[in-house]
């Protein structure tokens, strides 16, 4: 649920002109570049979550143009990069309760003082931090989410990790509040989730009921990491977008890592995955016809452009759209702003409320996996990098699933999430093409030649085992921790 592009970051068109690169769905004060250098402290960013176009359009967008915006994303593979996305629960270290807003305010602002943030503001409220091409933003719950650079290597990805949850500790110790890796939030109701003041979300809460039972639980109780990777052409990215998109169940059963809520277990090794099944199905799921001949990135536009909208940013307002069409908005019959034609950046906004578990921007999304403690953070992106930067493993892939059908695709995708790696696949289980997947990831990352694959060795016992870290929470909270949940946030605490 980020508004903003890791790896393809797009002009910003300033009142005086100049045009300059900005996080995508952020405009970035300009500052002088004298100012830049003496500046100590946080500055902060306008008031503009996502982008808006200084001109009114005049020409209507056509498909031809959607398509390229997508397109734009192809890159030679030396240009190729890694962007990491993970959320992460904050706590009052004494209570256990969620954080409120003020709490939250107090660690923002206190990263942008000592650490140099810039803050991100929207009507009075700060809600993010940038600094470069890193983001820190808030979650509908407040979930605490870092959007990392787009980097070249798994060790500047770990160390990127490492260096912001260090810079989110001690700032938090100090306020007596921690931070949690979870995929579900393990105790409290969503009565108890505080509501973070950002425009986009209040449309969202109010629209989610009205299409599926869990997406408040979803918006208020989730916490994923992802793994964002670039493709060099059109081929390139189906590639990609096809193996990735068959493997996310194995991904998930690899990191499920959300089984309580309300202080108890939940039937779930992965609720966080489970959830996305009854959030909104028009936006959501495994894509089938991503598998069909006919895929590229014109069947993707195709796709978004049938998926309800949530809003359109004016004035720095959020506009309530939600169930119109962007088809009607690209013909000027958008009942909200009528005879208004969208822009490039209403595209690119629209395409970050689309959720299915692999998405594509100008990159490829991987979605599917419950967010955990930071060595795990780690070993998500190598285990993407592994498969598909590398040729090899990556046409392993390939051919492994090619004959899977969309009825088993989709099987793994509902079983999963109950069952983990011990769900029955064919003549043997998951964890058997877990270990077929592990296996080609790291020698996709040895032929990297970076020694990257140390970073997979986090999920090595899980897969070896077909014991889930849900799993082994799950054990601890019978055993050790006689039946509560709240040891967890001792026991997963950054």
């Amino acid at each position: 649920m980020v508004v903003a592009s890791r790896l393809a970051v797009a002009p910003v068109v300033s009142l005086d002109g100049v045009r300059r690169r900005g996080r995508l769905g952020f405009a970035v004060v300009g500052l002088p570049s004298a100012a830049r250098r003496g500046r100590r402290r946080g500055g902060a960013v306008a008031a503009s979550p996502p982008t808006e176009e200084v001109a009114q359009m005049t020409e209507p967008l056509t498909k031809d143009d959607l398509v390229a915006y997508l397109a734009s994303g192809c890159k030679p593979k030396e240009n190729w990069r890694i962007g990491t996305e993970h959320e992460k629960f904050g706590f009052d270290v004494e209570t256990l309760r969620p954080i409120t807003y003020d709490q939250i305010s107090g660690i923002l602002n206190g990263l942008s003082e000592r650490f140099e943030w810039d803050k991100i503001m929207e009507e009075g409220h700060v809600i993010g931090l940038k600094q470069g091409k890193q983001n820190i933003s808030l979650e509908p719950g407040g979930q605490f989410e870092l959007s990392g650079a787009p980097l070249e290597t798994l060790h500047q990805t770990c160390a990127e990790v490492n260096s912001h949850l260090y810079q989110v500790k001690a700032v938090g110790e100090e306020m007596g509040v921690g931070f949690l890796g979870l995929g579900f939030q393990p105790k409290w109701p969503l009565s108890e989730i505080p509501i973070m003041p950002k425009g986009r979300y209040e449309i969202m809460r109010n629209y989610m009921p009205k299409v599926g039972s869990l997406g408040l639980d979803m918006m208020f109780r989730t916490c994923t990491v992802q793994v964002n990777l670039d493709f060099s052409s059109e081929q390139d990215m189906i590639s990609k977008f096809r193996a990735s998109l068959a493997l996310q169940p194995i991904a998930t059963a690899i990191f499920a890592n959300s089984p309580f809520k309300e202080g108890k277990p939940n039937g779930f090794l992965s609720l966080r995955s489970h959830i996305w099944t009854d959030t909104d199905n028009n936006r959501s799921g495994m894509l089938p016809f991503v598998f069909d001949n006919s895929f590229g990135f014109e069947q993707y536009v195709d796709y978004a452009l049938d998926v309800p909208m949530y809003f359109v940013y004016r004035n720095k307002k959020y506009l309530d759209c939600t169930g119109m069409s962007f088809r009607d908005f690209m013909v000027g019959k958008l009942p909200r702003v009528p005879g208004e034609l969208p822009t490039l950046n209403d595209w690119e906004n629209h395409l970050t409320t689309i959720f299915p578990e692999v998405r594509l921007k100008r990159y490829i999304e991987m979605r599917g996996a419950d967010g955990g403690p930071w060595r795990r953070l780690c070993a998500l992106p190598a285990f993407w990098v592994g498969l598909l930067y590398d040729e090899e493993s990556l046409q392993s892939i390939l051919d492994m699933t090619a004959d899977w059908t969309k009825e088993e695709r989709e099987m793994l995708r509902r079983k999963v999430p109950v069952t983990g790696l011990k769900t029955p696949f064919r003549d043997g289980y998951v964890r058997d093409l877990a270990e077929d997947v592990l296996q080609l990831a790291k020698n996709g990352l040895e032929r990297r030649g970076y020694k990257e694959v140390g970073f997979l060795r986090e999920v090595d016992e899980v897969v070896r085992t077909g014991v889930t870290p849900a799993e082994r929470l799950l054990n601890l909270y019978e055993t050790k921790w006689n039946r509560s949940v709240d040891p967890v946030f001792e026991e997963l605490l950054y």
